[in-house]
């Protein structure tokens, strides 16, 4: 999902190499296919911190929306995100699942920026999942957190927060809050 809607480095594309055929499938029916609940449109409630790492506590509330589907064979998905609250703003995320680490990496990218952005990896843990990463913000390197919730529920959650002193204090600054868009997932299985 969306770091900021300004220009910040993220997404660069993972080759899966060298895994033996019955890890790829064990560990994709474990952990790999932990996302197909995002397949379909969605519409999103956004939550966003107006100046991340500034002290300053101004959020701004906005619509946007999302489709996913699966790519390479059910290894990973895409999703875009848009919003008329941003018009002409696209974004877009890429998750891969790694078997061999038997972790995902989630990456980012935006059409004002066209830059790949550093990924954050993680794993899963049930209905939960934490994905951490550094990059850098306003000039300054940075810790970017991930956390999905509520993902076994009609309104699953992500949240977004920074960390300035290497994650021992997080600043989250952005939520957002999913809805089916039509009432119905697109087919999980690739």
């Amino acid at each position: 999902m969306p770091r900021l809607f300004s220009p910040l480095p993220l997404i660069t594309i993972a080759l899966l190499v060298g895994a033996p055929a019955q890890v790829v499938a064990t560990s994709v029916a474990e952990d790999g296919d932990w996302f197909d609940f995002c397949y379909g449109r969605w519409t999103i409630q956004n939550q966003r911190l107006l100046r991340p790492l500034s002290g300053d506590v101004e959020w701004e509330a906005f619509e946007a929306s999302s489709e996913c589907r699966p790519v390479l064979g059910g290894m990973g998905n895409i999703d875009e995100f848009t919003t008329p609250h941003r018009p002409g703003f696209v974004g877009m995320s890429l998750r891969l699942f790694n078997p061999a680490t038997r972790q995902w990496q989630i990456y980012w990218v935006d059409n004002r920026s066209g830059v790949l952005q550093p990924p954050v990896s993680g794993r899963v843990h049930g209905s939960e999942a934490v994905f951490e990463g550094d990059d850098e913000f306003a000039g300054r390197s940075i810790k970017v957190r991930y956390r999905w919730s509520q993902v076994d529920t009609a309104t699953p959650r992500w949240e977004q927060a920074f960390s300035a002193d290497g994650g021992v204090t997080w600043e989250t600054n952005w939520v957002m809050d999913f809805r089916r868009a039509d009432g119905q997932p697109l087919e999980s299985t690739p």
